[in-house]
């Protein structure tokens, strides 16, 4: 029995000696070796520096100063990862059997490069083949290595910088960031948790795929993945494949969109109120390598607006969007409102003299540059800023800043609006139109457009006009364009044709026509009009003028004439409308009726007195004489007569 245990404690003293010498030995040669080890088993170089501290059981471990791990040969010549210190542990037991399972790494300021090229990944590790051993004739060809398991079950990433690289094309270069992964098994779900400070906050992400063998490989895996962010979060539960394509259900939340973009560094972008500054977006999403985002079977909610249809999104600089959606009652009406946080208020803004004149706060027309593409939309109704659209069918077009919308038809003022509407800000804002109307109801749409409410009916029209600037109040001084109006039945307030000619008590102080017609055309904000026409039953009224439509203001020449007065002549008695809009001065102009009415005295007067000549011509030549002809006859008669009678005495006849 002495020699038994004499024999046991040869070989505990000997493998302590062994540890004993390895833990002696200079942290260099310890590097040295744990580096040829590891390049056996990966086919990649390691070098550790500074002091290098080793453990064997149960964890064969390392910790080392500043350490950096080689890239694969075709990829770049950076490392795959460096960092100021790492700690790293292997399953002792395990690696005996034959696999790698790797209970801990832990990283201090790394710097992680991982990249994607051809359908092969640098983090695909690959151990050295042996090389071949030439010998005798009949002699047994080299085992091959068979495939080991490898699992993980923690990894941390402290302050970390994450670069991702896709075909020779930076992806993403994310620094700050703090990671932990963990993969404890070839069948387990391999789950990474990561943050990365922002403006306003931190992101956060949580991701699992169920089968990373699957997905190391390049097969179609499942993805869940759950992103936070100020302001917002993201979801995620599909497939995905190595190349970072993903199909599958998408939700998108924001609390606060404007701060969910600042984040992704995307500042100073303002989302107006009613398209999306809280929102909730899902759909089926498919992302592919090229960058093409497609939603389908989408829903939004925008605010208090709701959409569904489909989009496709290509990611460039701004985004491509290409949507069809349908909403019911969209409301846009504080669409310019600024947010509550920023303190700018919820109405017009400083400048801003709506009882006056138009508005004087700039407009900030930033949002056309935020994407490119076309947007159609169909609507049950849309409420923009004091003014409503009926059902409608919409086209909206960027393209650098300038935005074309298109109605075909929309329902604007209770009637059809065909044509298209032109905003751009690519130099200045300018806005421009070109439309045709029908049946529309004309009160309101003078109300709306320059507020004139005096005029009703129902109405058509082709309208053209373009103005600059980067106010209301100067787009409308700088107005230029044509256009011209028809109009069927209808009413003029304040205006009563039938006792301004003296037919009696009027109709309130209304004017009913049948039928008005006009053309007019626009320079620098003024308005001008030289044939309105308008039929009433018994008079027909001639206008001429100019509007300003940057001052608010009317100098124009309305002119009623009453077809059966004067003895079916006719009497016009011109009305001069002069001053603002809000109550401009309407006044006959008398002078024309006082002139009339004295052309008809003197023509009287005139008769009268041929009437008088006649009668004593009649009495003198002792004939009847009715007009002019016929007392020059009479006289010449009468003058024959006494020369005859002169003649005979002449000659001494009885």
């Amino acid at each position: 029995m002495k020699w038994l245990l004499r024999i046991l404690f040869i070989f505990v003293a000997a493998f302590g000696l062994v540890i004993g010498a390895l833990l002696l030995m200079p942290g260099d040669k310890l590097a040295a070796i744990l580096a040829e080890q590891v390049k056996t088993e990966t086919g990649r170089k390691l070098k550790l520096s500074g002091d290098v501290k080793l453990s064997f059981w149960p964890v064969l471990g390392l910790e080392a100063g500043p350490v950096t791990f080689g890239n694969a040969p075709w990829a770049g010549s950076e490392p795959m990862l460096s960092a100021e210190s790492l700690a790293m542990g292997v399953d002792a037991a395990a690696l005996l059997n034959g696999d790698l399972r790797i209970r801990r790494v832990v990283a201090d300021n790394p710097v992680l490069r991982l990249e994607l090229s051809d359908g092969r990944g640098n983090w695909e590790l690959q151990p050295v083949e042996p090389k071949a051993v030439t010998g005798s004739i009949g002699s047994s060809p080299p085992e091959t290595s068979q495939q080991r398991a490898v699992t993980l079950d923690q990894l941390e990433l402290t302050n970390a910088r994450l670069i991702y690289t896709e075909n020779g094309a930076t992806k993403f270069d994310f620094a700050n960031v703090d990671l932990s992964a963990s993969w404890p098994g070839p069948a387990s779900p391999m789950v990474m948790a990561a943050q990365m400070a922002v403006p306003g906050g931190k992101v956060s992400v949580d991701l699992k795929i169920p089968d990373l063998p699957a997905f190391a490989s390049g097969a179609v895996t499942p993805l869940q993945l759950a992103l936070r962010a100020p302001g917002g979060e993201v979801g995620f539960d599909g497939r995905v494949n190595l190349a970072g394509e993903m199909d599958g259900a998408l939700e998108v939340k924001t609390t606060n969109t404007e701060q969910m973009l600042a984040a992704f560094g995307q500042t100073g972008v303002g989302v107006p109120l009613g398209l999306g500054r809280v929102a909730d977006v899902s759909g089926q999403m498919t992302y592919t390598s090229a960058g093409r985002i497609s939603l389908r079977n989408m829903v939004a909610q925008l605010d208090n607006n709701r959409f569904t249809g489909e989009a496709d999104i290509e990611i460039s600089d701004p985004p491509k969007v290409t949507a069809r959606l349908t909403g019911g009652d969209i409301d846009l009406s504080r669409y310019n409102t600024a947010p509550a946080a920023s303190g700018a208020g919820t109405g017009a803004g400083a400048g801003s003299t709506p009882r006056d004149g138009w508005s004087t706060t700039p407009i900030d027309a930033s949002s056309l540059s935020l994407a490119n593409g076309e947007i159609r939309l169909t609507a049950s109704s849309i409420i923009l800023p004091e003014i409503k659209l009926g059902p409608s069918d919409l086209t909206l077009s960027l393209d650098r800043s300038r935005a074309v919308l298109g109605m075909n038809p929309a329902t604007l003022f209770s009637g059809k609006v065909n044509g298209q509407v032109v905003a751009n800000n690519r130099n200045g804002l300018s806005v421009g139109g070109k439309l045709t109307a029908q049946d529309m109801d004309v009160q309101q749409a003078l109300t709306t457009l320059v507020g004139v409410e005096r005029l009703s009916g129902t109405g058509s029209g082709e309208f053209e006009f373009l103005g600059v600037g980067q106010t209301e109040d100067q787009i409308m001084r700088s107005l230029s364009g044509k256009g011209s109006l028809k109009v069927g039945p209808g009413v003029i307030s304040g205006l009563d044709l039938d006792r301004l000619m003296g037919r009696g008590e009027g109709a309130g102080g209304t004017t009913v026509f049948n039928s008005l017609s006009a053309s007019f055309t626009m320079g620098q904000g003024v308005l001008t009009n030289t044939d309105l026409l308008m039929s009433l039953d018994n008079f027909r009224a001639d206008g001429t003028g100019k509007v300003n439509l940057g001052a608010r203001t009317l100098d124009y020449m309305f002119t009623p004439t009453a077809l059966r007065a004067n003895s079916g002549q006719g009497l016009s008695v011109p009305v001069r409308i002069v001053g603002p809009w809000s109550s401009p001065s309407i006044k006959p102009d008398l002078t024309k009726v006082i002139e009339a009415a004295a052309e008809g005295q003197l023509k009287d007067l005139e008769d009268d007195a041929k009437q008088k000549v006649f009668e004593k011509v009649s009495e003198e030549l002792d004939t009847v004489v009715t007009d002019r002809e016929s007392a020059e006859d009479a006289l010449k008669k009468k003058l024959e007569e006494e020369a005859k009678k002169g003649l005979l005495k002449l000659l001494g006849a009885d």
